[in-house]
């Protein structure tokens, strides 16, 4: 259980400082913020993937079935929400293209993974030293825990970016929440990594500056 909480804490206090350093204080363009997020938190998970010898292969086929049941009814509640925000102008052509591969799909996987996977990860760690998942009630308590690892690691790393600060954390909590619920329910992580990418799709295609599902944001210049 320690090593489960010191990686969801390590994982917290990087996504945190990240967004907090290069686009709190640096404010550096969307696709420029990218280029030192992305490589560093994959690398952070790569880290807790070797370093706890999980097989990726394993998790993505376990319940893959289900997985995919999930992640269509979970991208449905959240295309739902980008599609209720004002649309924006978005890129076109070679740009658009760009948009939809790194600020759509790459951010939305690295997104998923630091902020759903590896916290249910590290928490299912713990608890398969337990005797936790031999009851019900277990299982409930398991999809709890899972749930507040997700929640401290969305709030934490949202709250680097100025725009989320105060009472508006709480919105990338509810849609990101559904999110890691569709993975402890199926336990498969397709169910929470083919939504966020598919949110963040629709967030470049519906308009990247009025989305709140893409940071940065700021003021009247969000790329």
């Amino acid at each position: 259980m320690t090593s489960a909480i010191l990686w969801i804490l390590l994982a917290s206090f990087i996504g945190f400082t990240i967004a907090a350093v290069f686009a709190g204080r640096l404010k550096l363009l969307r696709n420029i913020y990218l280029v030192f997020y992305i490589p560093i938190i994959a690398a952070l998970f790569y880290a807790f993937i070797v370093s706890n010898s999980i097989s990726i292969r394993e998790i993505v086929l376990h319940n893959w079935g289900w997985g995919l049941v999930g992640a269509v009814l979970a991208a449905g509640f959240v295309v739902k929400n980008v599609l209720s925000q004002p649309s924006s102008e978005r890129q076109k052509g070679f740009a658009l293209l760009t948009d939809i591969l790194w600020p759509g799909l790459t951010y939305g996987l690295i997104d998923a993974l630091l902020l759903s996977v590896l916290p249910i990860l590290a928490v299912k760690l713990a608890v398969d030293e337990t005797t936790l998942l031999n009851s019900w009630y277990g299982k409930v308590g398991f999809i709890f825990l899972g749930l507040i690892a997700s929640f401290f690691a969305t709030t934490a790393y949202h709250l680097g970016y100025p725009e989320f600060r105060g009472k508006k954390v709480i919105w990338p909590n509810i849609g990101n929440g559904v999110l890691s619920l569709a993975y402890l329910l199926t336990m498969n992580p397709l169910a929470a990594v083919l939504p966020h990418i598919t949110m963040h799709i629709a967030a470049m295609i519906h308009g990247p500056k009025t989305t709140g599902q893409v940071p940065p944001h700021y003021d009247n210049n969000s790329e």
